[in-house]
């Protein structure tokens, strides 16, 4: 084993002298300074921990290396992405390994600390580091160990194949809304300032050696957590960009590989256009922006949701809409929840939507503010069964119903649940607690309510009367109704002054209404995914076509635009591009595509009798 020890060290003294300190093979760099290299008089006196003796012999290429574990007692320097011993490292934290990196971090404004966290170096001797390993010892010991590694990745890791959104959105005008517009996803509100221009480190697919290596790409194109890269060195040559989720574990700050001790090594196609590779980098990277240190550890936060399978929420009941059923968690899926209504006893009676839905509730929200209940004929609870918290529920406005507020009869404009691409004339049919209405649509109610729907006061989905014609919406007049107390109205175009007179009724006042309008950054034509509510579980290649104030009109792409769907622009319903490849979510490709590789269960409603069926009966 000495002999071995031996061997190592002279094997580490003949390879520092011919790499620099970039990680990178010496052929693909000419310059190899002295000054920077791991040999460096100053770095060899000092104190090194002990490299264990049972850790494992390398052979490569005749030499005989040993290889540290770097786990035990280990920290990463957030600055320069030092690994080093854990009690040298600076202040009580040990998030710097000396006090220049602590305020190079918060300046990040010399050229010297850009140099430093692209070679994986500190730019001071204060912290105990590691001894440097060779790079053949480091590359050799982690293909032994990769397999290991990769077997520790989670599931929910791996990213779903099928529909192509780099091949669908391409290099052209065609973009994806950003991923700030949506607060309720992961990174939604952390996502920060990755703009055009930032640079990562990536594997490079261009490379023939036998080991997984890595190069520096820039974004070209963003299109929600896709990106559009090209390599550095590239220039203005397309031919090699490629689109990668900014979001899945292989994608890194610069600074990461010298850190990780991962080779940087340029694609081959333009290993010849450049002599100098570290110059190069060193010129490329002065200035430019990166992900944040600890963006991957955001991410894998960011996707943690407090709501488990068999906690116990109430529902919009999908056959009735008028009343609310008692739903188990099934399933989460990026924030997706599936329910299964608790008198399903095979599990296929189910519902989807989103945690932050206006359509699911704690525990006993029915009774607070009056609205309809079915009682489950369920006496015995499965094993495991908790109500979900409160406090995972979204919250709504607190409102003042002492003064003027919305009566039964009032009139008003509506989304209409069971025609999403439809804004109909509607009625307030009751007052309940806290800011809750109950609507009807005009001319298509059930005589018993069934289909009434319960909206908050500051929903986005209700609007005054004429919010419509304003805003050039084609509004659907009342149809003729199945109920006595609410008349069918024939007579067009239709006019709010001669209904409201003609039919003795009044219109909601203005003032009652959500008047608030986010800036939130969608533009027609940006692509997205999207929810078809008509069939709730599926999640579609979407576009958006229209923008009043903060309504957006979503059309499903290769559908007619009899299936658009007007939904709000902070809904739960909506994500970015990426979305459903992030979390393992299907996502539904479009029509054209559909037609070929969607099974024939999978159709959109048309028609709202087709998306409730059943008798209509009493709710109560």
């Amino acid at each position: 084993m000495e002999n071995a020890r031996d061997l190592a060290e002279h094997g580490a003294r003949s390879e520092r002298k011919r790499r620099d300190s970039f990680g990178m093979f010496d052929g693909y760099d000419s310059c190899s300074e002295d000054s920077s290299s791991s040999s460096s008089s100053e770095e060899s006196d000092e104190e090194v921990p002990a490299l264990p003796a049972n850790l494992p012999i390398i052979k490569t290429n005749g030499q005989v290396y040993t290889y540290p574990d770097g786990k035990a007692g280990m920290a990463t320097c957030e600055m320069c992405g030092m690994v080093g011993v854990r009690d040298a490292f600076y202040s009580k934290t040990k998030r710097f390994c000396s006090v220049s990196c602590s305020r190079s971090y918060s300046s990040n404004s010399k050229k010297a600390s850009i140099l430093a966290r692209l070679q994986g170096k500190p730019p001071t001797k204060k912290a105990k580091v590691l001894q440097k390993q060779p790079l053949m010892a480091k590359l050799a010991a982690y293909a032994q160990y990769q397999a290991n590694q990769q077997s520790q990745v989670k599931k929910a890791d791996v990213p779903v194949e099928g529909f192509d959104w780099g091949r669908y959105i391409g290099s052209g005008e065609m973009s994806g809304a950003p991923v700030s517009c949506f607060k309720h996803v992961p990174m939604g509100t952390s996502w920060g300032d990755i703009t055009e221009g930032v640079r990562v480190e990536v594997a490079n697919t261009d490379s023939s050696l036998p080991m997984k290596v890595y190069w520096i790409a820039s974004i070209i194109k963003l299109a929600g957590f896709k990106a559009l890269l090209r390599y550095e060195g590239f220039d203005g040559d397309t031919a090699h960009d490629f689109w990668r989720n900014l979001c899945v574990p292989d994608i890194h700050p610069v600074g990461w590989c010298a850190s990780m001790s991962k080779p940087l090594v340029p694609p081959e196609a333009i290993q010849h256009k450049v002599t100098n590779w570290k110059a190069f980098l060193v010129k490329r990277l002065t200035g430019a922006k990166t992900l944040p240190p600890d963006f991957t550890s955001k991410v894998q936060e960011s996707m943690q949701f407090p709501f488990k399978k068999l906690m116990r929420v109430e529902v919009v009941d999908k056959t009735h809409l008028c009343r609310t059923r008692v739903a188990l968690v099934e399933q989460v899926i990026g924030g997706r929840l599936r329910l299964v209504y608790e008198e399903s006893e095979d599990g296929s009676d189910d519902f989807w939507c989103h945690m932050f839905s206006p359509l699911i509730h704690f525990i006993g929200w029915s009774r607070s503010i009056g609205h309809r209940f079915k009682r489950s004929d369920v006496s015995k609870r499965l094993e495991g069964q908790t109500d979900a918290p409160g406090q995972l529920f979204v919250k709504v406005k607190d409102v003042d119903q002492s003064g003027e507020w919305f009566k039964e009869g009032m009139k008003l404009e509506a989304i209409d649940p069971l025609n999403l691409s439809a804004i109909c004339v509607a009625t307030v049919r009751k007052v309940l607690a806290d800011g809750y209405l109950m609507i009807g649509i005009d001319g298509s109610e059930a005589a018993d309510g069934s289909d009434w729907f319960c909206y908050h006061s500051t929903s986005p989905s209700i609007f005054p009367a004429g919010f419509c014609e304003i805003n050039s919406i084609e509004l659907t007049p009342p149809r003729v109704s199945r109920s006595p107390s609410a008349p069918g109205y024939t007579k067009l175009p239709f006019k709010w002054f001669d209904y409201l007179r003609e039919t003795g009724s009044v219109a909601a006042p203005v003032k009652l209404f959500n008047k608030e309008v986010p800036n939130h950054g969608f533009r027609i034509g940006m692509k997205l995914e999207a929810v078809d509510l008509m069939e709730p579980r599926l999640v579609c290649v979407a576009t958006v076509t229209r923008i009043v104030h903060r309504l957006l009109r979503i059309h499903f792409d290769g559908w007619e635009d009899e299936y658009d769907q007007w939904v709000d622009c902070e809904s739960p319903d909506l994500y970015p591009v990426g979305w459903c490849q992030l979390t393992g979510y299907q996502l539904q490709p479009p029509a054209a595509q559909a037609s070929r590789e969607r099974p024939p269960s999978v159709t959109k409603q048309k028609k709202k009798s087709q998306q409730y069926k059943g008798q209509k009966k009493s709710c109560y």
